[in-house]
């Protein structure tokens, strides 16, 4: 997939208040600092689209960008997702995130996918696989983004996919779906673009309402 156009459409707290659900929607969310926006960034080749910060807890809304709402393209809808876990913010603030995560979740009839980031230098983390572990229970769709994997030295890729094997297979019976990423050289980017596109022809084919 090739990217034409990548546009902020609204940021929001309330999952009412979102756009119609008339085409695909991807969300990504990770703990902060995670490097999502960085990650969005690279994506979409618009180094200013999602909003970087060395503040972690910089995102905190539900923010909507149309991506290649052009004659002849299948549009889609990238959403930007607060980020969750070691954000130094107040209790209240982290409660708020959390209520606009799961109203957003559990909302959005035409959410096709959660990329849930993840931090490759690091063992897995229990707020990690609880995520996760929720979303599983509510059987919502989702794929694992290991990212800054180039400040992995060599080997330790394979030594992290191991850890995240194994602390996994307490959870799901098979492990979910993978992409290994870096905002910084871009590998991995092709590979979410492909199975977007693949999802979104699986949408133009039957765009029904799932049920998420």
């Amino acid at each position: 997939m090739k990217i034409h156009q990548a546009e902020f459409v609204i940021s929001n707290t309330d999952p009412a208040k979102c756009p119609k659900p008339d085409r695909p929607e991807y969300a990504f969310i990770g703990r902060s600092n995670v490097g999502k926006s960085s990650l969005i960034n690279r994506l979409v080749q618009r180094p200013d689209l999602a909003k970087t910060s060395g503040k972690p807890g910089k995102t905190q809304l539900i923010n909507h960008f149309k991506i290649n709402d052009l004659k002849g393209e299948t549009p889609w809808y990238l959403v930007d997702l607060p980020g969750f876990g070691f954000a130094k913010v107040p209790k209240s603030i982290r409660e708020q995130f959390a209520s606009i995560i799961t109203g957003y979740l559990t909302s959005r009839s035409n959410l096709q996918c959660i990329f849930v980031l993840i931090d490759m230098r690091i063992p897995p983390q229990k707020i990690d696989l609880d995520f996760m572990t929720r979303l599983g229970e509510q059987e919502l769709p989702f794929a694992m983004v290991f990212t800054k994997t180039e400040k992995i030295k060599s080997g330790g890729r394979q030594l992290a996919l191991d850890a995240y094997r194994e602390a996994m297979a307490e959870i799901f019976d098979t492990f979910p779906l993978y992409f290994v990423t870096s905002a910084i050289s871009g590998e991995g980017r092709d590979e979410i673009l492909d199975y977007i596109d693949e999802l979104n022809g699986e949408w133009t084919l039957n765009p029904t309402i799932k049920k998420v």
